[in-house]
């Protein structure tokens, strides 16, 4: 109880510069009263959550530790808002990588933005980097946006990608300021393209054991046909077996056999959050002719424990008798390093 007090009178004597307080009332009130915009802000979740930033970004040590989760309610609330009260910061540093921008300009109604990420510490930044989805791209207007990777400096280890953002309203965004942030990536990939898979085909028998399974994703043209049913729906797929011999490191071979009259042929990844490791099977006839799956389906085993198993399932209808005219192939890329950190740059566009 004596913490508790103490904690409660150290915030008490915390309060916000009172000219930043105006400042905020006369931006988020416009041009009515100020007693009506004192009013209306409390009574409006993006004012209220804009004062928080600011407070949070400026005065606030407790609340400076929430920054993060604070600006990202307040950009899902009103985007213009929270990218106006954001500081510029065209550089940072987190766990030995240094990102920063090194251009941004406008043209017609595109905005590209050239940043760099350079590892000051290690090797884990190379030619194979890869962002994983795990990036955001916040702006104050409606938009589309793109990242690439576009240059790779070995010297350095320094690569380069570019951000490319279409304007969809014709709106003047010369000034307007843009975050980028990037939260993991993945480096140390490799390609494995078109490679034979060394499978005697012509003894494929029918399944031992199957599964139904509750789908977590999968594709191809008989997707919907075959596997979505709607929510809650399930799926048969192989009992995974133990891994076979395969040539691809980082990836598991599962299964294979017949079920229901098709070639259904498996694989796995354990912990592949933090590989995204993948690819797909296809079959070659005599002549030189690729056959793709007709669907494949992903599932997990394990989903709450340090072992998570993703499985990936693809499937060929082509009936027992005419498989001997076939051989497996497979495109598959995996990655070997696993960086996490916290990045974030924020600054304004500029016209060319």
């Amino acid at each position: 109880m004596m913490f508790k007090e103490m904690y409660r009178n150290m915030n008490e004597r915390i309060h916000p510069d009172q000219e930043l307080v105006d400042k905020i009332l006369r931006f988020a009130g416009g041009n009515k009263s100020e007693t009506i915009k004192a009013k209306k802000l409390l009574l409006k979740p993006a004012a209220v959550l804009a004062m928080l930033l600011v407070i949070a970004l400026t005065v606030t040590p407790i609340l400076a530790s929430n920054v993060t989760l604070i600006y990202q309610i307040m950009y899902n609330v009103s985007p213009a808002i929270a990218q106006f009260f954001v500081p510029v910061q065209e550089s940072c540093e987190d766990n030995g990588i240094r990102m920063e921008v090194v251009s941004a300009y406008i043209h017609d109604n595109v905005a590209e933005i050239y940043i760099t990420m350079q590892d000051l510490a290690g090797e884990r930044i190379d030619e194979t980097i890869d962002l994983y989805d795990s990036y955001s791209i916040n702006r104050p207007f409606d938009s589309s946006a793109t990242c690439e990777l576009v240059g790779y400096d070995e010297a350095t280890k320094t690569a380069t990608f570019l951000i490319s953002i279409t304007e969809w309203g014709n709106k003047k965004i010369v000034g307007d300021k843009i975050t980028f942030s990037v939260r993991e990536f993945l480096s140390d990939k490799r390609i494995y393209n078109e490679i034979p898979i060394q499978v005697d085909l012509t003894n494929i028998d029918d399944a031992s054991y199957t599964k139904e399974v509750s789908p977590g994703g999968g594709g191809g043209p008989k997707y919907e046909e075959y596997v979505f049913h709607g929510y809650g729906s399930k799926t048969k797929v192989l009992a995974p077996s133990s891994p076979m011999d395969f040539p691809v490191e980082g990836i598991d071979f599962t299964g294979i056999g017949y079920v229901d009259g098709m070639l259904h042929i498996q694989t796995s990844v354990v912990n592949n959050l933090t590989k995204d490791n993948h690819g797909y099977f296809f079959l070659k006839d005599k002549s030189g002719k690729n056959v793709q799956c007709i669907y494949n389906v992903s599932f997990s085993e394990n989903i709450d424990s340090d072992n998570r198993v993703h499985y990936d399932e693809f499937v060929f209808d082509i009936p027992k008798s005419e498989i001997s005219k076939y051989s497996l192939y497979g495109t598959f890329v995996t990655s070997g390093m696993y960086t996490k950190g916290n990045w974030q740059v924020t600054f304004r566009l500029e016209e060319k």
